[in-house]
């Protein structure tokens, strides 16, 4: 963990460790997992290295990368720091109309392409003169448009002359290497306005790993980290630096639609994640233990109040259970638990950072007292991840935990939580008033987020500034956290709450679709395309109990008084969803404004 800069980090990892895997991907027509050498992972990133630089890349510029998860993206991520040039991801899922802008401000004339998909809207901003004249496909199965004589297939990429000399600029330039050189820039989606490309510098990232190092000695160098966000998000990404810095091995999984078996070939240790996918864990398995004889029901809640105790009640807090809690609770973890952990692939977690967005305290608590090593943080693409996070003992689960060693965070007006360190970003790129913005006359960046220090010191994160919203009798209400706890019902996939200057908060409801057909069969509904059999009285009492039990812990105020079920998800593809899966309100409200407004009537 003494690198400067990450230049260095393959090639010495490669000497120390040889022939152990680095890396495994899942062969698309085998359908096997396919290992990657730290020797092999070397060789490659040599080789593309000297390909880039052979192609005129040079100190500082900018190369981007569209593409799903692949290994192929690491390859390049550090054939580019090799070269002391800078790395700009696009998400897999962007838009003609997003890589053009991201493109076009960034500078970016050479682009890696994943599949399909990337290859066709890549093809499409250049035609509307982005800036981009030259493409890489990783995917040998992307058919090239007729008129298309520039695109290279990565494979015959990496074969392009092996020259000396362009070896020896290579060397030359690893050994120039500085801490202050530009890494990445990492567009942020933003739930409104232009994105902005944040700054990450390679002192930023090193000293992110150091300070997250100490919290992780507890680790051993042989866990597998299973890589599933996307590659773009600052949390995979400073992750899998990590990873690769402690020789951890990393298996990728291009397909998030393929998550579920995925988890379970890989079984990870440790993974990072966002509070979405444990909500659907947490649905999957009550379903599972749903469909199971009564009897099993009443065992697993039993277990789970063993389970309670054992880590919340004693181990959290640095005691030793009683005699006949360890025996209670090694009973059940080595049956009932086992069972349902292997089920879904996370029987051997040593340790699953949360972060990205509010995480349930009702579900952090479920999955800790099944054992499954949930550790819930804060962070932001600008603070290079890592601001906050559970400690091993006495962690409080209505907060985000302690601060990291070397920031400083601080109150500020409006409750506004900010920050100041080595891992904040310099600023934004090619954005000087937003930059200049987004720093306090003193030098705190501004995060946007409300949020509060405990008596002991913890963090919690209220809200965001600007989605605090007042109702017409002036109360304010934190959307999110009504959000959460509706969501935490295993019914309830997805919801916007809505009540600013309104005289009570509604709610748009995303029922479960596993949920909802046997909900729907129980009653003898006709599940018809539309959604008006999403109006049956029986169906919205049901979940009008449902939406009552998930927010009694809230004020009256902020309860939802009316809600509307959609048949229809909130998506990226409607402009709903940014590529985090984070709730463009304004869209929403837009494409929802007559169901809104008859709420109200």
């Amino acid at each position: 963990m003494n690198q400067t800069h990450f230049a260095n980090l393959v090639p010495e990892q490669a000497w120390r460790l040889g022939h152990k895997a680095a890396l495994r991907y899942k062969d698309p027509v085998e359908k096997r997992w396919m290992e990657v050498s730290w020797l092999a992972f070397d060789a490659d990133v040599r080789r593309a290295a000297v390909a880039l630089a052979g192609m005129g890349i040079k100190v500082g510029d900018r190369v981007g990368l569209f593409s799903p998860n692949r290994a192929e993206c690491l390859v390049v991520d550090f054939a580019l720091y090799s070269l002391r040039a800078v790395g700009v991801p696009l998400y897999a899922t962007s838009t003609t109309a997003q890589i053009k802008y991201i493109l076009k401000d960034a500078g970016v004339n050479l682009l890696f392409v994943g599949g399909q998909y990337q290859y066709d809207r890549a093809i499409e901003a250049m035609g509307l003169g982005c800036g981009l004249t030259q493409l890489i496909a990783f995917d040998t199965g992307v058919r090239l448009a007729m008129s298309d004589e520039q695109t290279l297939y990565f494979k015959d990429f990496l074969q392009q002359g092996y020259d000396s000399q362009l070896e020896d600029e290579v060397a030359g330039r690893r050994a120039q290497a500085s801490s202050t050189d530009l890494a990445n820039i990492l567009y942020t989606s933003g739930t409104s306005g232009e994105p902005k490309g944040v700054l990450i510098t390679h002192a930023m990232y090193q000293e992110a790993l150091r300070t997250n190092h100490l919290r992780l000695k507890h680790l051993s160098d042989d866990e597998v980290s299973l890589c599933f966000l996307p590659m773009t998000h600052i949390f995979e990404k400073a992750w899998d630096l990590y990873c690769l810095a402690r020789g951890f091995r990393i298996d990728i999984n291009e397909h998030p639609m393929e998550i579920q078996e995925v988890l379970k070939e890989v079984r990870p240790t440790v993974m990072c994640s966002v509070p979405r996918f444990w909500e659907k864990v947490h649905a999957g398995i009550l379903q599972t233990v749903g469909n199971m004889p009564p009897l099993v029901t009443v065992y697993f809640n039993r277990a789970l109040q063993v389970g309670k105790r054992y880590h919340l009640d004693y181990k959290r807090n640095g005691l030793r259970p009683p005699f006949w809690t360890i025996i209670g609770y090694t009973l059940y973890k080595h049956t009932l638990f086992k069972v349902i952990e292997r089920r879904v692939g996370l029987d051997r977690g040593v340790f699953f950072p949360v972060g990205g967005a509010a995480f349930s305290e009702d579900l952090c608590r479920f999955f800790r007292s099944m054992g499954i090593p949930t550790v819930h943080g804060y962070g932001l693409t600008e603070s290079t991840a890592t601001v906050s996070v559970f400690g091993n003992l006495h962690y409080d689960m209505a907060t985000v935990g302690s601060v990291i060693d070397g920031l400083q965070v601080r109150i500020g007006e409006n409750r506004e939580i900010q920050l100041k360190g080595k891992t904040i970003t310099p600023g934004y790129y090619n954005k000087p008033e937003e930059t200049a913005a987004a720093f306090t006359p003193d030098g705190f960046f501004r995060t946007g987020d409300a949020g509060a220090f405990t008596d002991k010191g913890e963090l919690v994160v209220i809200e965001r500034i600007k989605d605090l919203f007042k109702t017409a009798n002036g109360k304010y209400v934190a959307p999110q956290q009504l959000e959460m706890a509706l969501t935490s019902d295993p019914a309830i996939d997805m919801a916007a709450i809505i009540g600013d200057d309104r005289p009570y908060v509604t709610a748009l409801i995303v029922p479960n679709q596993a949920e909802l057909k046997m909900l729907a069969n129980s009653l003898g509904l006709k599940q018809d395309k539309g959604a008006d059999w999403l109006t049956d009285e029986r169906l919205l009492a049901h979940f009008e109990t449902r939406i009552r039990v998930a927010q009694k812990h809230m004020a009256t105020y902020e309860q939802v008084r009316r809600f509307t079920l959609l048949a229809t998800p909130f998506s990226m593809e409607n402009g709903e969803l940014t590529n985090t899966l984070k709730m463009r309100r304004k869209v929403i409200a837009e494409h929802y404004a007559s169901i809104i407004e008859a709420m109200y009537r």
